[in-house]
């Protein structure tokens, strides 16, 4: 029998999936680091924590694979305790328990405080809006609401998150302004649902009311949108964003597809009209807008002619930014009911497809920027390059700006007038004017 290691505790969280679990990773580690535990993430400890995801097939089997990896070093001796948390923890506990049951203790979305414990430290409510974060220093994610409403056929996370619960405005400025004067200049807005931001609270859609409180913060200089909805999107953010310079010309707004057959089923609450309207309203009211949006194909019944009308779609709509999955059929989801009745290699196809016309449009788009002026951050030093990225695209998901690092220095997290020299169909590459 191996002997448990003496040294002080060192607590390794692991996270996976989406920028809402980077969030929770960073308030838990914030909350440990105040009860005095040595914390990092994704390093080397001998407690380690998986902040699982539970979203889509390839989501879950990463999760999985990552506990049983844990578990081999536990039996190993490498590690001493694995706590699983997460969505899939929250979805699946049961199941998990009697697979995997040699995990120390498993925990859902809204057991903080019970896994706290479990680590030897206590939930410390004063603690609100703080955090370690793991981000680049120049930028973070500002969580504005938990849980999601919306009874969308596909999709499994109100079975993991809850119901739509908004964060009140004064809280997020809190929040905004300790980022701040940690060196945070560039605050990303994340919820499963922006849209629906604020009708618990306020009675209101009340986005925009935030917004105009955020750019306020010292030290704040770009506010960037993440997932918004298309029903009932409410249209004074869009008049914040072409007034309030500190509001990022960039909305994204996943769409899943624009078939109405498709749309009916999926239960979106909208139709091809709607949405295209929509999109037109956008274009006209802030002209330099950049949207992204995420597409789903192979949903149950989709036919070959309601994915060409989505391809033909994609062509005429001309996003400047776009992701496509292949749908994932999903245990207690409304879908599930559907037949799963679209081969799996169709979709990979149908998605194949897509991102080909999207790769396009893209390049197309790229090209139209050189000999540009644009503003930009850097984020990182990668080999040869500073990377950097407009206003027009979010960190990990969208293009990137890179600049020889030969001929200019740069410091993470500085802002630089750069010339654009040439293009690709997802980079761009320039020349620093001044900063």
């Amino acid at each position: 029998m191996r002997t448990k290691s003496r040294k002080k505790n060192k607590i390794n969280v692991v996270t996976l999936g989406c920028s809402k679990n980077v969030y929770d990773s960073e308030v838990l580690m914030g909350q440990l680091k105040a009860n005095g535990k040595e914390v990092v993430h994704e390093e080397e400890g001998n407690v380690v924590v998986i902040n699982t995801c539970g979203f889509i097939n390839n989501a879950k089997e990463e999760s999985v694979n990552t506990i049983l990896e844990f578990m081999q070093k536990k039996e190993a001796g490498d590690v001493d305790k694995v706590f699983v948390t997460g969505c899939l923890s929250e979805r699946y506990k049961p199941d998990l328990e009697k697979e995997i049951p040699n995990v120390d203790q498993y925990f859902g979305t809204t057991e903080l405080p019970h896994l706290l414990k479990a680590l030897g430290a206590d939930y410390k409510h004063e603690l609100i809006g703080e955090r370690l974060t793991t981000t680049p220093k120049n930028y973070a994610y500002l969580k504005i609401a938990e849980g999601c409403d919306r009874p969308c056929s596909f999709c499994a996370i109100p079975l993991m998150r809850g119901k739509h619960k908004s964060t009140p405005i004064e809280d997020l400025v809190s929040e905004a302004e300790k980022l701040a004067a940690n060196g945070v200049k560039e605050l990303i807005l994340i919820a499963q649902d922006l849209t629906y931001y604020g009708l618990d609270l306020y009675k209101k859609r009340n986005l925009a009311e935030l917004l105009e409180n955020l750019v306020k913060v010292e030290g704040i200089e770009w506010v960037r949108l993440h997932y918004a909805f298309p029903t009932g999107f409410p249209m004074d953010v869009l008049d914040v964003m072409k007034r309030e310079p500190k509001v990022c010309n960039y909305i994204d707004i996943p769409l899943q597809h624009i078939s109405n057959h498709v749309l009916k089923s999926m239960r979106r609450g909208t139709t091809k009209e709607k949405t295209t309207q929509l999109l037109q309203d956008f274009r006209k009211t802030v002209p330099e807008m950049t949207i992204r949006t995420t597409l789903i194909v192979g949903y149950p019944g989709e036919t070959e002619e309601d994915f060409q009308e989505l391809k033909q779609w994609v062509q005429e709509m001309r996003f400047e930014r776009l992701g496509c999955f292949t749908y994932s059929h999903e245990e207690n989801t409304h879908a599930y009911t559907l037949e799963d009745d679209v081969p799996e290699e169709v979709k990979q196809q149908r998605a194949n497809e897509i991102m080909e016309v999207q790769s396009q449009i893209s390049w197309e788009l790229n090209q139209e920027k050189i000999g540009q002026e644009l503003t930009i951050v850097i984020d990182r030093k990668e080999g040869n390059y500073f990377i950097g990225r407009t206003e027009f695209d979010s960190p990990d998901v969208d293009n990137e700006v890179l600049i020889d690092a030969s001929k200019t220095y740069l410091k993470t997290g500085e802002f630089a007038k750069v010339k654009i020299t040439d293009a690709s169909d997802f980079d761009l590459y320039a020349e620093v004017l001044s900063r």
